[in-house]
């Protein structure tokens, strides 16, 4: 525990004694052990080194109840946002874990014992409270609400931990420092004054300009902490966003700014989470902090409005001002002006000059189609990163998934479609047929339902990973039910390009088609389970494209496949 200027109270939970470590260790090594989400591993790793201070482990039910109601640990002290442990209650039991147990923390990268908890109280989350009071709605278009329905599991531990390992990263590593270490650069520097800039986004000219602005208002240097923990889901990945911040800072005056990093689970909590943010900033010594334009905000909710309004969150950090022991450095949006080759505070700007912005989805927009980014926008050196994560649609890779019944030319279609986009070149392309499949990786598969999901699931991994190096995937299975096939859409979609293509062919014409004969002993009670005869087939609910090749030729079929990958920028001119 250390008091320094920077912050007040720091509760760093790190053993230093080595041989208490030590035994620490080794009790790890005999202990009940629960393994982390990735949320509470960014949560344990910054209530160990002290982020979450006054947080000495996670939240009990007294303490969770008053954070969500009151924004209040019991003693009174201020802390907006639940931190808690949930575990399978089942799993709780089996392993006979009850209050007063001591249960070991592994990582979930490497199995690492990173602490010991000590169970205080075992209880469950209030999760429409929680929703109401800490998120401001109980709807589940927001991430937070969602994640808490969905992924937040039935049993919270509560109850005091002890450090036995730091986790370990093998990223960045010169650049994440505890808040310890954080206040120690800044004694180095004799740096008294510092506004903390957050960040999940990658930095343009903008954010280079707010933060100048906002050190030189207060006379102060700027650290910048962007979140390399979890953010919103849809965002950059952190690999791309830290080589542009290393890019940015070269363009600050000499001495004025540095950069670390911070392992954060965002919440995406909007005005809560701008008092949690200004909590964290305190105890890594900053002594300012920048609260924006709908800090933290998680966007629309399900009617289509924001979730918090543009200043609510500097508002709230208002309120609490006198207990934050940081000043809060408030900004609106600022925007270019192209007259004067300066940005301004919009709320600066004099009616009838004129402005330029480029919004979020516009510049996605042009890192896809490979349309200009002008530098009054971005710096050139971030622009050409940006340009190496996002490469224009006719690089990325993309999965063209058939399904359809036995016979029904599928797969002919598959073979006819892989030699166009052969001819097309610019790519390699990979064919996925059902029965390859089937004896490649799903050998040992029958056709049960969960067995058939499996095989599916199998193909959507294949594909994704296909799909993210770049590649063509043409996919010709079966797949008879939609869920499966929705679970494939999303697995790829996050990588590159998806397209469902439902081969409707008639059962009719799939019987006569098919040489083999398994229909015939399908019908006559042969082969159980069969798709189309005694197990049903789910016709698709929103294929990008259904034929039928009773009706259309195999080549037209291939050139309207193609047309849906000219049309979306995947192939074409180059």
């Amino acid at each position: 525990m250390a008091n320094t200027p920077h912050g007040g109270i720091l509760k760093d939970l790190y053993v230093r004694d080595e041989p208490i470590q030590a035994q620490l260790a080794a009790e790890a090594a005999t202990l009940p052990a629960v393994t982390l989400t990735e949320r509470q591993l960014c949560d344990l790793e910054l209530i160990l080194n002290g982020g979450f201070s006054p947080l000495e482990g996670f939240l009990t039910q007294a303490e969770y109840a008053g954070v969500v109601h009151n924004s209040r640990l019991p003693d009174g002290t201020l802390w907006t946002m639940p931190i808690y442990l949930d575990v399978d209650g089942a799993e709780l039991a089996r392993l006979g874990v009850q209050a007063g147990s001591r249960v070991t923390l592994r990582d979930p990268r490497d199995d690492q014992a990173l602490a010991i908890i000590t169970v205080a109280d075992l209880y469950t989350a209030d999760r429409a409270a929680e929703a109401e009071k800490v998120y401001g709605a109980n709807d589940q278009a927001h991430p937070a609400v969602h994640y808490l329905f969905h992924k937040t599991r039935d049993t919270l531990v509560g109850g005091a931990v002890q450090a036995v390992n730091a986790p370990q990263h093998y990223d960045y590593v010169a650049i994440r420092r505890s808040p310890a270490e954080v206040r120690a650069l800044f004694r180095k520097l004799n740096w008294t004054r510092v506004v903390a800039f957050q960040t999940r986004n990658p930095m343009h000219r903008a954010h280079r300009e707010l933060t100048v602005r906002a050190a030189r208002t207060r006379h102060a240097n700027v650290l910048i902490q962007p979140v390399v923990g979890l953010t919103k889901p849809g965002d950059i990945d952190h690999f791309t966003r830290v080589r542009v911040y290393q890019a940015i800072m070269a363009k600050y005056p000499n001495g004025m700014a540095q950069l670390s990093l911070l392992p954060l689970a965002m919440r995406m909590g909007g005005p809560r989470e701008a008092v949690w943010h200004a909590i964290i900033r305190k105890n890594f010594g900053a002594t300012h902090f920048i609260v924006g334009r709908d800090h933290a905000g998680p966007g629309a909710n399900s009617q289509g409005a924001d979730f918090y309004g543009p200043y609510e969150a500097q508002d709230l950090v208002l309120r609490y001002k006198d207990e934050l022991a940081i000043e809060m450095v408030p900004f609106q949006m600022l925007t270019y002006l192209p007259d004067t080759d300066e940005y301004q505070p919009i709320n600066e700007v004099a009616e009838g000059v004129r402005t330029l912005n480029i919004s979020g989805t516009e510049l996605r927009r042009r890192l896809k189609t490979g349309a200009p980014i002008p530098e009054w926008f971005s710096y050139p050196e971030v622009v050409r990163i940006l340009r190496e994560a996002n490469p224009p649609r006719d690089s990325q890779g993309f999965t063209v998934l058939l399904t359809g019944l036995h016979a029904s030319g599928k797969e002919a279609i598959a073979r006819a479609l892989q030699v166009a986009l052969n001819q097309e070149g610019g790519r390699s392309v990979s064919l996925l047929l059902g029965e390859t499949i089937r004896q490649e990786l799903s050998s040992e598969l029958g056709y049960t339902k969960r067995e058939r999901d499996i095989n599916v699931a199998r193909i959507g991994f294949v594909a994704a990973e296909l799909t993210r190096a770049g590649a063509a995937c043409i996919a010709a299975p079966i797949a008879p039910y939609e869920a499966a096939r929705q679970i494939v859409r999303q697995q790829v979609s996050r990588v590159g390009g998806f397209y469902l293509v439902h081969v409707a062919t008639p059962l009719e014409a799939c019987i006569e088609n098919d040489r083999a004969g398994v229909y015939k002993r399908a019908i006559a009670g042969e082969i159980k389970g069969f798709t189309g005869i005694d197990d049903a087939y789910e016709t698709p609910g929103n294929p990008d494209l259904t034929v039928d090749t009773t009706r259309t030729s195999i080549s037209q079929i291939v050139h309207e496949i193609i047309l849906l990958l000219e049309r979306d920028g995947y192939i074409g001119d180059r």
